[in-house]
């Protein structure tokens, strides 16, 4: 029986490629040179919303044909698109914003194109986590991403109370709509803790505040939340 690690194909020699492209968070300018000479030689884009995307495209002269792929087509729409692959394809998977997988369908199709062993390339780029972390002044040496949090009031505290006793900088994603609630949450589970709030990431109104929840609740109480979200705190390990 072999003990030897998985290896994944070159990509530069094969014509049958899913590339996972990051894209901007905010800034169109935050593309890399890579991304778009990539974006601009496969046969397809595979797009969270094609509208979005388009911005991009009409932006740096991209011409590759756009197809949707997001949370409720996921499914049916990984198997045509891996079906494409195989047939000698060169794919391009982006999202809306930032790194495929991250907090997005991407992975599902990631997934299938591993198990079909297709041959995949990851061209890096830009994160809101990793941006908003970067910003933080917030330890980096442990930390984790926990996703939005849950809708409902009791599952979100419990969330929150998981993230704080697993120690380290937790970091959150949060929608303009939800952000009061969650502030409130957070004031009523941790009044004491210290968190960060970035929104706007590399646009022009891009923020970061730090604070007692229930101080930042009070600010954006005040000042209608606006633009999408990222929540950090740090909290010490348990020994």
């Amino acid at each position: 029986m072999s003990t030897s690690p998985a290896t994944w194909p070159n990509p530069l020699l094969w014509n049958n490629v899913l590339y996972i492209v990051s894209t901007p968070i905010g800034n169109l300018k935050d593309i890399t040179l890579r991304a778009l000479e990539v974006l601009k030689s496969v046969d397809l884009i595979a797009a969270e919303d094609t509208r979005h995307t388009g911005v991009l495209c009409k932006e740096y002269g991209i011409t590759a044909r756009l197809t949707s792929y997001f949370d409720h087509n996921e499914s049916g729409k990984a198997r045509e698109l891996v079906n494409l692959l195989k047939e000698g394809r060169n794919i391009a998977l982006v999202s809306d914003a930032g790194t495929p997988g991250i907090n997005d369908p991407g992975y599902r199709l990631v997934s299938l194109a591993k198990a079909e062993g297709v041959a995949m390339a990851v061209i890096p780029g830009a994160c809101a986590a990793i941006a908003a972390l970067s910003l933080s002044a917030l330890p980096t040496d442990r930390f984790a991403f926990y996703g939005f949090l849950p809708v409902k009031p009791g599952a979100r505290r419990k969330k929150i109370l998981q993230a704080a006793e697993a120690g380290g900088t937790a970091i959150f994603y949060e929608s303009p709509h939800r952000l009061l609630k969650t502030l409130k949450d957070i004031a009523e589970v941790m009044p004491e803790q210290i968190i960060t709030v970035a929104r706007e990431l590399t646009k022009k109104f891009e923020e970061r505040l730090d604070g007692p929840a229930g101080t930042l609740l009070d600010h954006f109480t005040r000042h209608k939340p606006l633009g999408e979200f990222v929540i950090l705190f740090h909290c010490a390990t348990a020994n």
